[in-house]
């Protein structure tokens, strides 16, 4: 799909009203009280909530590197370690969405099937910027001179900084448009 530039990751800040019937008829506020809400729905919780955690260290740490909270050899295993675990982790998620979730949904509710083609689209455009994170941490552990290094970690900060915007903005859509239809159709 190729969705409209409004459904667009980088440009969307909410999810779009056409996708949101099934989340109210089964808002937020009422997921953990749901008979079902211990299996799979909590599960991608947890899994989102993984995310949400490992990119708020990885920032702290390269802020922390940069104002001189955080020693350079203390910092670059660090990053290594979490960096790799996040992409690892958001990769496996992904395609397990792309391949049978987001598939099986779309099924299950064909009236706002185009926002599982949205939130596939949004995998394509979060893959750019997975490169780029990726790019900017082997670039701040390949400097080893103190001037260089800083330079790449404010970018790397700020390509951090990016892609924790957009991934949030879609972790928050999918929990909206993927946990209302997991909950009315007892998926997992």
């Amino acid at each position: 799909m190729d969705p409209s530039p409004a459904l667009t990751l980088a440009e969307r800040e909410t999810l779009p009203e056409e996708f949101r019937l099934i989340l109210a008829e089964h808002p937020r506020d009422s997921w953990a009280a749901h008979r079902d809400f211990n299996g799979l729905a909590a599960f991608w919780l947890e899994r989102h909530l993984a995310f949400r955690r490992m990119l708020e260290m990885l920032g702290s740490d390269t802020r922390g590197l940069l104002d001189g909270r955080i020693a350079a050899e203390s910092y670059a295993p660090r990053l290594s370690r979490l960096g790799s675990r996040l992409i690892g982790d958001l990769m496996g998620h992904h395609q397990i969405e792309d391949d049978v979730y987001f598939p099986e949904l779309a099924r299950l509710e064909p009236r706002i099937a185009r926002g599982f083609d949205m939130l596939d689209a949004d995998h394509h455009a979060l893959h750019g910027l997975i490169d780029r994170f990726v790019s900017g941490a082997n670039a701040v552990l390949g400097e080893t001179g103190e001037a260089a290094r800083r330079e790449a970690v404010g970018r790397f900060l700020g390509d951090l900084g990016a892609f924790e915007r957009q991934l949030i903005r879609h972790l928050e859509d999918e929990e909206d448009l993927v946990l209302p239809v997991v909950l009315k159709h007892r998926v997992g």
